[in-house]
């Protein structure tokens, strides 16, 4: 066998269990990903869909753009118009805002280990893991008893944003001013006993294995292997037996990415940030934005002029330079093929003006959450970063813990939600409707997600979103510079063609939108390999 026919072409399409929208390809040389393309196949168009319209629609429409981050996009279209408009928003609807976020992200982190993560620890390639047949009987789809508590529980945060808004998802109770709700002292307590029962039925018993107090003395990456080998009950939760079984089987070996990590940072504090600006965010929020490069170990705040986006491999006929989202006309191209060496994908490239490629999510989130720029009094947690460092850089397993600590932060930012609302305080002040630009930001539970927007004689000249995926799935930019799954998919083992399960591992610790059928075949004899249905 030549050097060159060693090369074996994957197509895998959808990878995942959630919204089949991405494709990936992979070569595959002596068991390695040595290349790869990740390919968004589904063209949405929001931003066509709203021009022209009254600036309210994205209040509207958009939280249908996604239906596991409805709310995300509701608080990016709200916070876009209060800063096109000017408005003033009480410190109560920030609350309110916040813990509707909150809410929506704290459902997401059981959901998608259960559902969508950790049913691949149950492959048949881990059957001589000592780890396995515990895998098998808690992670199992449907049957296993982890996976059916914590798909069930995941439902319980949301019925506390469906006390604010009415329902989840695709609620639009945030509006420029304020929120069209006033909970009243029932629906607070209310939202107390969800909150104790998550905790008390799934977080601290399950999931933990301990007190959160107890969790929360954890601050760097020896103190969480201490804290596992502290007691049986730690090192068989979920989270302990996920760790060790990680490890076992080589997760921390490989899907490392791009090396560069962006958050807008999320949360804006209720008393800081009532007379919101584009420019004045930065400085208001409880977890801080920033740009982490763990190439010279440094951290920047970011700022939504640093964003581009790139279509020269993405199917626009929009050109090949870097264009800020304001700039953008999105011209989509009628008539398109799959061309790796052209354009190939829905998707654009998002590019920092002076950082390139970027990776989004909670990897990054916490990876910010250990610098100590922006404001002395904003939240500051360097576990994950000294993991970072300790593990020799990122990984599939790292990226899962990172998402999963979030969880007790989350928790805790809810309960402060909760207790500091002033019930006779005003909930919404109304806006005078100008034109202008503006600009809203959050984090969903996936990654960095904003909207830009330009008001303009009453309506919507221009609308844009960019989505956590966006910044993860896009194609190579204009330099040919992969994107950041791409990058992580490069240097994955895998061990049985017929059944890539590494590359939807690389591909799933994104949490990238994908369905519930993975199949495969050989590229070029078109000869499928195997199809399977997991979920």
């Amino acid at each position: 066998m030549t050097a060159t026919s060693a090369i074996q072409t994957l197509d895998i399409s959808p990878v995942g269990r959630v919204e089949g929208d991405l494709d990936v390809r992979v070569d595959i040389r002596d068991g390695q990903v040595v290349n790869a393309w990740t390919r968004a196949e589904l063209f949405r168009g929001f931003e066509i869909i709203l021009k022209g319209k009254d600036p309210q629609a994205g209040l509207i429409v958009t939280p249908r753009a996604c239906g596991i981050c409805g709310g995300s996009h509701l608080t990016c279209a709200s916070w876009a118009l209060d800063t096109a408009w000017g408005t003033e928003v009480p410190r109560n609807a920030i609350l309110a805002r916040n813990l509707g976020q909150l809410a929506e992200s704290i459902q997401s982190i059981p959901r998608y280990f259960y559902g969508l993560y950790a049913i691949d620890l149950t492959n048949k390639k881990y059957q001589n893991s000592a780890f396995y047949e515990e895998a098998c009987r808690r992670f199992a789809p449907y049957t296993g008893t982890s996976y059916e508590l914590g798909v069930t529980i995941s439902g319980k945060p949301v019925e506390i944003y469906a006390l604010l808004g009415g329902q989840w998802p695709h609620s639009s109770y945030m509006v420029p001013g304020g929120v069209m709700c006033a909970p009243t002292l029932t629906d607070i307590t209310r939202a107390w006993s969800i909150l104790e029962y998550f905790r008390t039925n799934w977080l601290e018993p399950v999931w933990l294995g301990c007190s959160l107090e107890r969790y929360e003395q954890i601050q760097t990456y020896d103190d969480f292997m201490a804290w596992i080998d502290e007691k049986p009950e730690h090192a068989n939760s979920d989270l302990g037996f996920y760790w060790r079984m990680g490890l076992d089987i080589g997760l921390d070996t490989y899907g490392g990415g791009c090396g560069r990590y962006v958050t807008w940072g999320y949360l804006p504090h209720e008393d800081r940030y009532q007379k919101p600006t584009i420019e004045s965010r930065n400085a208001a929020l409880i977890m801080k934005s920033g740009v982490y490069d763990s190439f010279t170990d440094t951290h920047q705040l970011m700022q939504q002029d640093f964003a581009r986006e790139n279509t020269a491999h993405a199917w626009y006929d929009e050109g090949i330079a870097d264009i800020h989202p304001f700039d953008r006309t999105v011209q989509p191209t009628a008539n398109n093929s799959h061309d790796y060496d052209g354009a190939y994908s829905w998707s654009t490239a998002v590019r920092h003006i002076e950082s390139g490629r970027l990776e989004a999510g909670p990897l990054a989130r916490q990876l910010v959450a250990g610098g100590r720029h922006g404001e002395d009094w904003q939240h500051y947690d360097g576990f994950i970063l000294d993991a970072f460092k300790k593990m020799g850089g990122p990984s599939i397993h790292l990226r899962q813990l990172a998402r999963v600590h979030e969880i007790v932060k989350l928790y805790r930012q809810a309960e402060h939600c909760l207790r500091e609302f002033r019930l006779k305080e005003p909930f919404y002040i109304k806006p005078t409707e100008t034109d202008g630009r503006g600009w809203g930001a959050t984090e969903a539970a996936r990654g960095a997600l904003c909207h830009w927007v330009e008001v303009e004689g009453g309506k919507i000249k221009n609308y844009q979103i960019i989505a956590p995926t966006t910044w993860n799935v896009g194609p190579r930019d204009a330099d040919g510079v992969r994107g950041p799954i791409e990058e992580a998919l490069v240097g994955t083992p895998i061990a049985d063609p017929n059944d890539p399960v590494e590359v939807g591992h690389v591909a799933r610790s994104f949490d990238s939108c994908l369905v519930c059928t993975v199949h495969a075949h050989d590229d070029k004899t078109g000869e499928e390999l195997a199809r399977f249905r997991t979920a």
